[in-house]
């Protein structure tokens, strides 16, 4: 009896190009048409932009953690694991379970939508000390590490402790530098009013860029007013500087300063995943060389999009512009490349990606933020709304949008509790610890592995 199978189709990463990816194609195909399989470590889609909300209190983090098994009509198998290699020429993906099990996965088209991770330098001490922002996990840990931070202040009678305790240093002035900073100033403003023992002065928040702008794409304008803002509130913004080296109770910047400080959180900037590098492929600035129609020249079935591909930016009259990886491209691209792996399929042409950019929200906490949709520039109220309208919109289900209208409202009419909650107490939680870049493979490695040569784990 001869078997037919059906097309396999692989995708990597479920962040807001690849679940958008995965319900365009469960939408469209049919049920014998293809086989659709998704790698991720989580079987939810986190909203990432509304991570320091999650820091500071505002949102609880299952708020933001949209479970990809909630509804029952969704067929798409989910491998619980990260992707670590790409044989493109055996069309193979070598995934490392969340059990640490190493396993092959045969594909025929593949879609990497495998997101970032925090773009580090070699700077001493920094991997060990700093946290950054891009899990669940370091946004809660960070929320218990600040409060920590008030408590052993309190409890402490050396001024000298006291003193690192209650300085705090955000690397970073993007958004989410920007909006971390902003929201866990809040968070410790509010705070401090219940510990009785604690000069509120002595509470100092730092934000640093080697940038000589806060936020440039928002222009120099509302640059200036988000600069403002956080001045008002007493943060130190600080640019043209970074970090010389950190260490566990202090960090030294670049102009020679040495802050006492036990909270280092580092945001400056993202990179495309390692996972990229084991292709073996043409890259743009370390993102896959893609065409329009985010497929990658040269190789059969392989598409890349959001942090993955550089995906030239058609909207602009620049011929070089790739565009940026933001929610509101991968949101889009992924919806797109799922109509491109299906027109492949039927043997149809593909069509090239063109969104014109909507423009930009920050949120700074409480009433204050900085807008710019459709370039219209907001501030104050006006640009909050813009701003949580936004992201409330963005938010793929209804049950997510109330829970987060809920938190926001309870937020505003009572307040925060501030408490820890434990998370990984007594344990590392830095950069070091969540990135997890040594978990991939080489080129070479990958072959290894899909030949069957070399068993052994990286």
């Amino acid at each position: 009896m001869n078997t037919v199978t059906r097309p396999r189709i692989l995708v990597v990463g479920a962040g807001f190009a690849g679940v958008e990816c995965v319900r365009r194609l469960e939408r469209k195909l049919a049920p014998d048409e293809a086989d659709v399989t998704l790698v991720t470590p989580f079987a939810y889609q986190l909203y990432l932009p509304l991570l320091p909300q999650v820091a500071s209190g505002v949102l609880t983090p299952q708020s933001i953690a949209v479970s990809l098994r909630r509804s029952k009509k969704y067929r798409t198998r989910i491998i619980p694991g990260g992707a670590i290699g790409v044989d493109l020429k055996s069309k193979v993906c070598v995934i490392r379970t969340i059990t640490d099990r190493i396993v092959n996965e045969p594909y025929d088209y593949i879609v990497l939508a495998t997101g970032s991770i925090t773009r580090t330098f070699d700077i001493p001490g920094l991997t060990e000390h700093a946290f950054g922002m891009k899990t669940l996990a370091e946004a809660a840990y960070i929320r218990d590490h600040v409060i920590s931070q008030l408590d052993l202040a309190d409890a402490s009678d050396d001024p000298a402790e006291r003193a690192s305790r209650l300085q705090f240093v955000v690397v970073g002035g993007g958004y989410a530098g920007t909006e971390t900073a902003a929201c866990l100033q809040k968070l410790t403003h509010a705070a401090v009013k219940r510990y009785p023992r604690i000069d509120p002065a002595l509470i100092k928040w730092h934000l640093i860029d080697i940038a000589p702008k806060l936020m440039p794409e928002l222009g120099d304008k509302l640059g200036r007013s988000a600069q403002e803002i956080l001045k008002r509130r007493g943060i130190d913004v600080s640019l043209g500087v970074s970090i010389a080296k950190a260490g566990p109770e202090e960090v030294t910047f670049t102009d020679g300063r040495v802050v006492p400080t036990r909270t280092l959180i580092w945001t400056a900037g993202v990179v495309a995943s390692p996972l990229i590098a084991t292709l073996d492929a043409e890259t743009v600035r370390g993102r896959l060389a893609v065409n329009a129609e985010m497929d990658l020249p040269g190789h059969d079935g392989v598409f890349a999009l959001g942090d993955s591909g550089a995906v030239p930016d058609k909207a602009k009259d620049d011929e070089a512009a790739i565009c940026p990886p933001t929610a509101q491209h991968a949101m889009r691209q992924g919806k797109h490349v799922a109509d491109n792996v299906i027109a492949t399929l039927r043997g149809k042409p593909l069509t090239p990606y063109v969104h014109k950019d909507l423009g930009l929200v920050v949120d700074l906490g409480g009433k204050d933020a900085v807008s710019k949709p459709l370039g219209i520039e907001l501030r104050g109220l006006p640009a909050q709304v813009a701003a949580r309208g936004y992201h409330w919109m963005a938010l793929r289900t209804n049950v997510a949008k109330v829970r987060v209208a809920t938190n926001w409202t309870l937020n505003a009419l009572a307040g925060d509790d501030f408490v820890r909650t434990g998370f990984q107490a007594r344990k590392a939680a830095t950069l070091k610890d969540f990135e997890f870049t040594n978990a991939y493979m080489t080129p070479e490695q990958v072959r290894a592995q899909v030949e069957g040569t070399d068993r052994k784990e990286p």
